[in-house]
């Protein structure tokens, strides 16, 4: 076939599109819980709704008709849209510029087909010209300002910094040369036009490219060097284009990609020098914004790359100024935080050195340790309101737990509020029942229009908060209960257990090493009971789900059982060995997060002096585990069953 979309811009039409958005379009949707929305199916007619849509994966599933898929298909099945006009009008919407395979077939080319190839090709020109500069004499002062700063010239190249020359049309002129044309250059935001003609947008200044994912080169931030500079703004960026898109792309994200998605762990800084520190220092998960503050679509990157859902969850670190801005930020970023499911962490530099200054005044180790000295986001903000308060009357202590309540009930996991209402207690100096009591009545009340904007929360009733007449997030404790099984904690719980229940023989020996211990849910753990008592998954055939049920006396768990045999997998395809792997690696990795957590907690307890034995055996231990989460991650990563 001739004509066809490239399959990495359709990649990009999958990553762009939201697919709650598009859904909202044609079904009225409300929120479920566990990031998921839910209405009525546009697929059949039904009176409670079964539709629901995850956004942060990017899937529509009916559990009522068996719909689901991506935004693709969703489009492809309400509008009755092939395959490639859902892809483009989807294209149209979220601005992202498709790209054909040549060919004289019958297909009809859009008129901007040809646009994004010609301008990623003038930006990848343009880096290589701006990386030669920086080696000319007129860039000494750009060579200074990173030799300054602790960047020698292999970083430079690492990072492809360039230099713009002072002249207004230097690089006009050379891409001008290479064939391209005065629109392409316009377009792509390399050059502006005035009265006098073309001029480049950047000149007599330091050049940091700014890539995709992919390594495609697709605008530039640029640093003021020169005191007769006529833009007085210490930094410049590619304006808005067909391929920029600022809020949609990361500073540093194709050099670590990699290390993301391996480590679970994405680092926010502020800055090109602080990423350049951090992958310098050692901490090469580090990414920044470019001139915009960190939001949604920001999030909806790092989510893709962490693979950050309720089956396993990352870390999200900000690294902040301890100054009045950097708590405005904090407070952005807390506001943000229902994003993600990873949990969101704040590094701070006692001394308020941003990561660029504090590997340059003490080493590369210091930056490692500010990102392992990260404190819950949480944390940070309830600190931060509680300072503004006089502790040592009153009312300011009354005051202080009221507005800090308000932040402890749109914590994003319920689970944790009556944890983090203890904090708060310790933080006040109140009782602890004071403090819960607060946080009761905050909860009651619901959050008001402004605070619901400034922490992304839903309206009173939806997961972030507690409708009038609704239980408390804290039941009485002489009715002890047990957790919702279809709460996120115990989300890769629920799901390996449906693929041991639904497709036993293709977990078979993968699962051989899992246990009883893997369960943290009591009523999951006496399914796997059952399963191990007829001898693992590699038992299964003809009549597996009944035999586990003559085998569970428990009525909860057999309930379990019924829903875990029909419900569908989380996955729109059959699962395979990589699948499967994914699961059972990644439940026995959370097993042995758990006794890190144990053993780290101990460490921080014992005195490595007066029991020096103790201290070793349990530091030998915790490097034993951590080797051993490694090699779970890989063989997660790897789909590797063996």
């Amino acid at each position: 076939m001739t004509g066809l979309i490239r399959e990495e811009d359709i990649a990009l039409v999958r990553e762009r599109a939201r697919i709650d958005e598009v859904v909202s379009d044609y079904v009225t949707l409300r929120n479920a819980g566990g990031g998921s929305q839910k209405g009525l199916c546009p697929f059949h007619d039904e009176k409670s709704p079964s539709f629901h849509v995850t956004p942060s994966r990017g899937f529509f599933h009916c559990f009522g008709c068996g719909e689901g898929g991506d935004v693709i298909d969703f489009l492809m099945k309400i509008d009755g849209l092939r395959f490639a006009e859902s892809v483009e009008r989807l294209a149209d919407k979220y601005g992202v510029q498709l790209r054909y395979t040549e060919g004289d077939g019958d297909r009809p080319q859009r008129r901007d087909a040809n646009q994004r190839p010609r301008l990623i090709e003038a930006h990848k020109v343009a880096a290589a010209f701006y990386v030669e500069q920086l080696a000319s004499p007129e860039a000494l002062a750009g060579r200074k300002f990173l030799d300054e700063r602790g960047f020698d010239k292999a970083a430079a190249d690492t990072f492809g910094i360039g230099f713009a020359p002072r002249d207004g049309d230097a690089l006009y002129k050379h891409l001008r040369q290479k064939g391209f044309s005065d629109q392409e250059l316009v377009t792509g935001g390399l050059v502006a036009q005035g009265q006098r003609g073309h001029y480049d947008r950047f000149r007599g200044r330091l050049l940091w490219p700014i890539r995709e994912t992919n390594g495609d080169v697709i605008g530039f931030g640029a640093r003021r060097l020169f005191d007769d500079d006529r833009v007085e703004a210490k930094y410049l960026n590619t304006p808005e284009t067909p391929i920029y898109k600022k809020s949609h792309v990361l500073y540093g994200i194709d050099l670590a990609r990699r290390d993301i998605a391996r480590s679970s762990q994405a680092v926010v800084v502020e800055g090109y020098t602080d990423v350049m520190a951090c992958h310098l220092a050692g901490v090469p998960t580090a990414v920044a914004t470019c001139g915009t503050s960190f939001g949604e679509d920001h999030a909806r990157v790092l989510r893709r790359l962490l693979h950050d859902h309720e089956e396993f969850r990352g870390e999200v670190i900000f690294t902040f100024d301890g100054d009045e801005a950097g708590q405005r930020a904090a407070l952005r970023a807390f506001g943000g935080d229902q994003q993600f499911v990873s949990q969101t962490y704040v590094a701070v530099e006692p001394g308020g050195l941003d990561p660029c200054d504090l590997r340059l005044q003490k080493g590369d180790a210091a930056v490692r340790e500010l990102v392992a000295r990260r404190i819950p986001l949480y944390r940070f903000v309830l600190g931060n309101v509680v300072s503004r308060y006089d502790l040592d009357r009153a009312d300011g202590r009354i005051d202080a737990l009221r507005e800090a309540a308000k932040l402890v009930v749109s914590i994003r996991d319920r689970s944790k509020v009556d944890a983090f209402a203890r904090e708060l207690s310790g933080m006040v100096g109140v009782d602890v029942e004071q403090a819960r009591a607060e946080v009761r009545r905050a909860a009651a009340r619901g959050p008001k229009a402004d605070d619901r904007k400034r922490h992304g929360q839903a309206p009173a009733g939806g997961p972030g908060g507690v409708a009038p007449g609704s239980q408390p997030p804290f039941p009485p404790e002489d009715r002890p209960q047990l957790p919702d099984l279809k709460d996120p904690r115990f989300s890769l719980e629920r799901e390996t257990l449906k693929l041991v229940v639904q497709y036993p023989l293709s977990v078979g020996r993968t699962a051989s090493d899992v246990d009883a211990h893997d369960f943290t849910h009591p009523t999951y753990r006496a399914v796997w009971d059952a399963v191990a008592a007829l001898g693992g998954p590699s038992a299964g055939g003809d009549g597996w789900a009944s035999r586990l049920r003559e085998k569970i006396t428990d009525p909860a768990a057999a309930q379990a059982l019924n829903a875990l045999a029909v419900e569908p997998l989380l996955s729109v395809r059959e699962p395979d060995a990589a699948y499967v792997a994914g699961h059972v690696f990644r439940l026995q990795e959370l097993t042995v997060l758990r006794r890190i957590g144990e053993v780290k907690s101990k460490l921080q307890r014992t005195n490595p002096v007066e029991h020096a034995t103790e201290y070793n055996r349990m530091f030998g231990e915790l490097v034993a585990l951590e080797q051993h989460r490694r090699n779970l991650r890989e063989r997660a990563i790897g789909g590797d069953p063996t």
